[in-house]
């Protein structure tokens, strides 16, 4: 049975998974605190539309040229 102090690739791994679960932790708690003290702001700003209805009975002649 091998010692655990002579398997310096396992640490190497071990402490390259804490390393990147501890960054991961602190992006994302600065992404959370960045996030509640900015104040909402709408990424489009809403314009009113216009809404154009044509209506077309069975004499019009757009009518004639479908059928």
């Amino acid at each position: 049975m091998s010692d655990w102090t002579s398997l310096w690739y396992v640490w190497l791994i071990l402490l390259t998974v804490f390393l990147l679960l501890l960054c991961g932790a602190s992006a994302s708690c600065i992404k959370f605190c960045c996030r509640k003290k900015r104040l909402p702001v709408e990424s489009f700003p809403r314009h009113p539309c216009d809404l154009a209805v044509i209506g077309i009975d069975s004499d019009s002649t757009a009518h004639s040229t479908v059928t």
